[in-house]
């Protein structure tokens, strides 16, 4: 490539501002130099060009033709400059997005796949909700939730993420096999005080399974389903969990299935307001969710 020749870089912007305000002092006060220092750029300009840049009246300076044209060609020149340093510096601005869910499917679902959102979009800040009460998907409480339900909420998009059945749990350190064993065991509880559904518990189970001297109201009662869970896990009992939470420790055998039967739960769905189908955040997080292992990916 041919080696390119351009007058001083000074000098053009010198000439630039004096031509835009037909004033030497008016560029000085732009630049921060002073009237004699543009008018000395200008001067070096024209020598170097060999043409006349302005006509030089009393107070006031006129553009030649070749002053118009360079003129013309330098604001342009400057503007794209401008634009494209100040795109390329540009902080990109955050945006913060509020998803609520149970704390089960919080701690035991989401979490560990964070990292694939913030990958994917460094720039969203994701805070997440964990309470059973469903809340308000106004762009306040939060923006997007993570319910279960028949999927029917109005004025919400609804998709599918998991279904949600519930199995007799415990580590295998029990040794139990057969539900005629249970009674001999702690049950473990989960109620939740904040749930509008109808309770997935011991007492609906015992109506399918019919194990004789079962007290469905003894045992070991918990708030939070993880601790219930972990209270599994440490062999204090047997639990009515959900299977698609306790994955890992099923696969890893941690918690075992002695015998059923399983109850069927209502599905889980990520749940958004219509109106914001396609807010850019909004999509972001849920394309993020729906990608997040043992869910429905739909994308």
């Amino acid at each position: 490539m041919a080696q390119r020749w351009l007058p001083s870089l000074s000098a053009l912007r010198a000439f630039e501002a004096a031509a835009r305000h037909e004033s030497a002092k008016r560029a000085a006060e732009e630049l921060s130099v002073t009237a004699t220092a543009i008018s000395h750029q200008i001067r070096a300009l024209e020598e170097s060009l060999g043409v006349a840049l302005f006509l030089r009246k009393p107070r006031q300076l006129e553009l030649t033709a070749q002053g118009r044209e360079l003129r013309q060609t330098l604001e342009t020149a400057f503007d794209s400059i401008s634009a494209t340093v100040e795109r390329l510096s540009a902080v990109p601005s955050r945006q913060a997005i509020t998803l609520s869910t149970t704390p089960a499917v919080a701690m035991r679902w989401l979490l560990s796949w964070v990292c694939l959102l913030r990958e994917a979009h460094p720039t969203i800040d994701l805070r997440i909700h964990a309470s059973h009460e469903p809340v308000a998907l106004d762009g306040v409480t939060a923006d997007i939730a993570i319910r279960y339900g028949d999927g029917r909420w109005p004025g919400l998009v609804a998709e599918k993420l998991f279904d949600n059945s519930f199995i007799p749990t415990c580590s295998p350190l029990l040794g139990l096999h057969d539900a005629a064993e249970l009674p001999r065991h702690s049950l473990i509880h989960f109620r939740n005080q904040a749930a509008v559904s109808s309770p997935l518990d011991w007492a609906l189970w015992q109506k399918q399974a019919q194990v004789p001297g079962l007290d469905v109201n003894a045992g070991l009662v918990f708030s939070d389903e993880t601790h219930a869970v972990s209270a599994a896990i440490g062999a204090q009992g047997v639990a009515l969990m959900s299977r698609q939470l306790i994955e890992d420790e099923l696969r890893e055998g941690r918690l075992v299935q002695p015998f059923g039967p399983e109850i069927e739960g209502k599905p889980f769905f990520l749940v958004y307001p219509e109106s914001r189908r396609n807010d850019p955040t909004i999509r972001a997080v849920r394309d993020w969710v729906m990608a997040v292992p043992g869910g429905l990916c739909t994308l």
